[in-house]
């Protein structure tokens, strides 16, 4: 196990009826600005809820936060948070509305121009000296941005979509109410899936280095997810199944499976520019970058993945080769029977546009990825190219 520090300083809220407690979380005389995305917390009466824990707080609302949050879209925010002399944040949504506040309230305090928290990737975000302080309450498991520091945003005018990280994003505290996700889409509730599912094989994925807790902790998420993903595809309103999806997408990604590892994220960088691109749901784009980048490194992660057939999908006859086909191909069947297709062909996109997805990671500087950082453009090619 490699040497780690790991700092998750965000407390977590969990269960049902737990927005009211954000009550003691926020100062009594702070000017709140309550972030989100479509509108639908107005429908399901999260907003509700949210409004009246607040109490007498001054309160503002930017709504319209896109999935893949837009950084113009952001910045009309940041205005908003200066203007009103705002001191506190809180995101209400999912993983995209947490993504975007995370710019937001590291911006309003940027010295700078904020876009170079993006553009000039780790020397921009290690210029952020401090954030406005925000919460989160989940509407949405499925990218962990609940009780980590890291976000993704995109800049549609430009065709980017890019991550950065600060110490000063980690939110405050999370609300984790599974009731808030029942009526959900079964489309969101599929990314949700799979979003958490491919943090975990990042993470997990890669090589052995005898970290026994972090490896099993791993394989209990990616369990609880086959098993669990199914049933709130089925039944909505299935509050142990839905807790415990709420749950596992915040454990594959808050730094516990990752502290003391060696992680790949080869298929989120790859994923991001189909994204850019095309248009794709982030979890869109795992679920067909992942099987075809597995079977593409299959040597070099043979020993993990002759673990993971085994231990994850009960997988213990046949040759080496044979199993770890196998293992590769339950995944696919997964992401499928999740409603999550797994060819670019299924969305109407064919190989023409490999050169020019290939020449944005270059741009990008993706040229290394993965764990032992030898996944060249050429090799991002042929998993893009296998993907069809």
């Amino acid at each position: 196990m490699f040497n780690f520090n790991l700092h998750a300083p965000t407390k977590v809220l969990f269960g049902k009826d737990q927005i009211a407690g954000i009550a003691a979380e926020i100062p009594a005389n702070a000017r709140v600005l309550i972030t989100y995305g479509g509108g639908s917390i107005k429908r399901n009466g999260v907003l509700e809820a949210v409004r009246k824990a607040l109490g007498d707080r001054v309160v503002f609302e930017f709504g319209g936060i896109e999935t893949n949050p837009d950084y113009a879209t952001l910045m009309q925010a940041v205005e908003l948070g200066l203007a009103e002399k705002v001191d506190f944040v809180l995101s209400v949504g999912g993983g995209s509305v947490a993504d975007g506040t995370k710019f937001i309230v590291a911006a309003m305090h940027y010295d700078g121009d904020a876009w170079d928290i993006l553009a000039k990737r780790g020397t921009g975000a290690q210029k952020i000296k401090s954030a406005v302080p925000f919460g989160v309450v989940l509407t949405l498991p499925a990218t962990g941005s609940e009780m980590n520091a890291g976000a993704v945003i995109s800049r549609r005018e430009t065709g980017d979509k890019l991550d950065f990280h600060s110490p000063h994003c980690f939110p405050r505290f999370a609300v984790l109410d599974p009731v808030t996700t029942f009526t959900l889409p079964a489309r969101q509730t599929t990314n949700g899936v799979v979003d958490a599912f491919v943090h975990t094989t990042e993470q997990y994925l890669t090589y052995p280095v005898n970290a026994k807790v972090q490896d099993r902790m791993a394989e209990g998420i990616l369990q609880t997810l086959i098993e669990d993903g199914p049933k709130v595809l089925a039944d909505g309103e299935d509050y142990d199944a839905r807790a415990n999806i709420m749950w596992a997408a915040t454990m594959a990604l808050n730094g516990f499976i990752g502290a003391g590892v060696p992680q790949d994220w080869a298929t989120h960088m790859i994923g991001h520019e189909i994204t850019a691109m095309h248009g794709l749901d982030h979890a869109q784009t795992l679920a067909i970058v992942l099987p075809s980048l597995l079977n593409a490194r299959r040597d070099q992660k043979r020993e993990k993945l002759l673990q993971y057939a085994e231990r994850v999908w009960n997988i213990r006859e046949g040759s080496e080769d044979a199993r770890i086909t196998a293992a590769i191909d339950a995944t696919r069947a997964f992401f499928e029977r999740m409603g999550a297709p797994t060819r670019l062909s299924a969305y109407g996109i064919d190989g023409s546009s490999i050169g020019d997805i290939v020449a944005k990671l270059g741009e990008h500087g993706m040229t290394a990825l993965g764990e032992h950082g030898d996944i060249s453009l050429e090799v991002s090619r042929k998993v893009l190219q296998a993907a069809v």
